[in-house]
């Protein structure tokens, strides 16, 4: 093929990627060939720089990996093997999920959710689209699993140099417990982002808030949000030996003058990373 028929297939071929790009959702912003980039919807900024530990020539886990951003981001940054590991966001159908929130909300009620894993799922996991056309558009060699991080056979899943438990702490019913089984499977360090919370008046007080419904973010699969105490605490109580925050939301005064002085207790949401040292 000479040069002009070889640059006239690319451009073909890059306006198919980017047709199949726009016909999907997407939750993270992936760059890919041709200058062509997803339309995430995400809100949090990507971690940088030392934000992430040195992945080159380590084994990583991406645990709740969606479309795959920090997936391939390992790999590019020259990990040896990378598994990306979902589920819920591949094989839940949102939609039907969506309108039977509406329905509780509407009712006062809080939904149930083992529906998501029987009467909302689809085993097929086309909420992988956008994972397996970025794999296919990078020429990835991202391995990938199928599975409940918290009901999977650790044994069988294996340990990794570097677990990146990204957005998923919040998710779960059994924190403690998540991130004990994330300690059996990491070797080195373990990379936690999580919506955290501030207290006015206990900020160094180690303080779980419980979300019962959708108060944070319309999401009834929100549960747990820890102080940045609480979750270095957790970190710690599951095996880690030393927990290091690398990213937090600065603290703004969120207190309220109080009558006759003092502080009225208050809430606010930030997120925060840490690295967790096995």
């Amino acid at each position: 093929m000479g040069a002009a028929a070889l640059r006239a297939a690319q451009a073909v071929n890059a306006e198919e990627l980017r047709a199949r790009v726009a016909s999907m959702f997407w939750y993270h912003s992936i760059d890919l060939p041709g200058g062509i980039r997803t339309p995430g919807v995400s809100q949090t900024p990507p971690l940088q720089g030392d934000e992430l530990p040195d992945l080159a020539g380590r084994s990583v886990i991406d645990i709740g990996a969606f479309d795959g951003y920090y997936s391939f981001a390992a790999e590019r940054l020259g990990a040896t093997r990378v598994v990306a590991l979902d589920h819920y966001a591949w094989c839940v159908d949102f939609a039907r999920r969506q309108a039977y929130w509406d329905e509780c909300r509407a009712l006062g009620r809080i939904p149930d959710p083992t529906r998501d894993l029987t009467d909302f799922w689809l085993p097929d996991a086309p909420g992988r689209a956008g994972f397996d056309l970025a794999r296919a558009a990078l020429a990835s060699s991202v391995e990938t699993v199928v599975g409940d991080f918290m009901t999977l056979d650790l044994a069988e899943l294996g340990s990794f140099d570097v677990s990146l438990f990204l957005g998923y702490l919040y998710h779960v019913r059994e924190p403690l417990w998540a991130l004990e089984r994330l300690r059996r499977i990491t070797r080195e360090v373990a990379v936690i982002e999580t919506h955290a919370v501030v207290v006015e008046g206990y900020r160094d007080a180690s303080l779980m808030l419980f979300h019962p419904g959708d108060e944070l973010g319309g999401d009834f699969t929100n549960w747990y949000v820890p102080t940045e105490a609480a979750l270095h605490g957790l970190c710690r109580a599951a095996g880690f030996s030393r927990v290091a925050t690398v990213r937090s939301h600065a603290f703004d005064d969120c207190g309220e003058a109080a009558p006759g002085g003092g502080v009225v207790p208050a809430f606010r949401d930030f997120r925060v990373t840490v690295h967790a040292f096995v």
